[in-house]
């Protein structure tokens, strides 16, 4: 079969969907568009002409429009993920979401290797563009003259989306609070001032945190996030190294741990009870939501700083600060424009059988890089070294 004749399902067409969707309808790529509410798709692809359909997902639909080789994209919660990948494996398909793998999507890996399927996962904003600036950051200190694995690392990734405009919340809600709040009841693992730490409340563990942006150095707010460790293999950091610090977290705005006191005490006390926290969520939600013309920014910071003897040889930063626009808010574009490239990826052979996350190609990275720049998102890399010599020299 063809390349061409290779059909991506698109499962799920809410706001986060729409710039990959039409991304790949441009492309003239043959696309499925799949939603229980249809009219979500029909806002999706307003005004567009291509190759694609908007079909409306009622129970055995979508399974039997599926043929081997295609290409499915969950945008679905991230729960049904596995069930949406299980699917693929009966129907000879691949798979690309842009969640974190869990431990039922990691035990797909052989089934997906056996069918020769691309499983792949990780690839929206974070987790999936902070990926791709890490291995870059990685693949440029090895191939630098002051990498040496005995020297002190100290690696930090900070991601965070919210208002253009800062409210008093510090905060708004492009979809769900849910997420949010559970994300918050999950305790986090890194390593900071050389130890292995793990964090059971993230709110207690909140830190300012000073970014050097393109056009304006900020303050922010910054706490780790899920379990950091795992990612140091998957980076590249070997276990002989020396490691000050290692965090992956999320970023927020300066006064958001203030701003959230009376949500922290409330998650506290929760003991686990969904109900209660679905009852919060949807205060939130109806308090702290985008409102139609709001426009959302988005800033993501992977720094690597090296030290030899105390003295810092090798440190550098890559960044984006990016901002909605009237066609789309910066979060759509950077969770669903690399979710594309991912799909598009699998359709060129270009990634390997498996379950796996975003690719770690520098050669890729950088294309798929420049593809997001020009939808509006630019990648800037910071050498603080060379700025310091700079700064010296003057």
């Amino acid at each position: 079969m063809k390349a061409e004749s290779k059909t991506f399902h698109w499962v799920g067409a809410g706001l986060a969907s729409v710039p990959g969707i039409k991304r790949l309808i441009a492309k003239e790529h043959t696309l499925k568009i799949w939603e229980r509410d249809v009219s979500k798709a029909y806002l999706a692809t307003k005004g567009l002409s291509g190759n694609f359909d908007v079909c409306e997902a009622t129970d055995g639909a979508m399974q039997a429009a599926i043929h081997p080789g295609d290409i499915v994209i969950s945008m679905l919660p991230t729960h049904m993920h596995t069930s949406m990948a299980r699917l693929c494996l009966e129907k000879d398909a691949h798979f690309v979401s842009s969640s974190y793998i869990n431990s039922e999507m990691a035990a797909l890996n052989q089934q997906a290797k056996d069918k020769n399927l691309t499983f792949i996962n990780e690839v929206g904003l974070d987790p999936g563009v902070d990926h791709l600036l890490a291995h870059l950051l990685m693949d440029d200190y090895r191939s630098s003259p002051y990498f040496d694995p005995h020297n002190t690392h100290d690696f930090r990734s900070y991601c965070g989306g919210f208002p253009a405009v800062a409210n008093d919340f510090k905060y708004k809600f492009s979809w769900s609070p849910l997420g949010v709040l559970k994300a918050l009841k999950s305790p986090a693992k890194a390593i900071l001032e050389d130890h292995i730490v793990t964090i059971e409340k993230p709110w207690d563990a909140v830190e300012p945190y000073v970014l050097n942006l393109p056009h304006q150095t900020e303050m922010f707010q910054s706490y780790p996030n899920r379990d950091s460790l795992p990612f140091m293999q998957d980076y590249g950091f070997g276990t002989d190294w020396t490691i000050a610090r290692f965090v992956r977290g999320t970023l927020r705005l300066d006064g958001w741990s203030d701003a959230w006191k009376s949500v922290f005490d409330t998650i506290e006390t929760t003991d686990n009870d969904d109900k209660e926290l679905a009852a919060l969520s949807d205060r939130l939600w109806a308090d702290h939501s985008y409102q139609e013309g709001e426009m959302d920014r988005v800033v993501l910071s992977v720094d690597l700083k090296v030290s030899h003897d105390g003295r810092v040889v090798w440190h550098k930063t890559k960044s984006l600060d990016s901002y909605g626009t009237a066609q789309s808010s910066a979060m759509a574009r950077l969770v669903s424009i690399p979710v594309s490239l991912a799909a598009e990826a699998i359709l060129k052979g270009q990634l390997n059988a498996g379950v796996q996350a975003a690719p770690n190609d520098p050669g890729m990275i950088r294309a798929w890089l420049e593809t997001i720049a020009e939808h509006g998102d630019m990648i800037y890399h910071t050498d603080h070294c060379m700025t310091a010599k700079l700064e010296a020299a003057e």
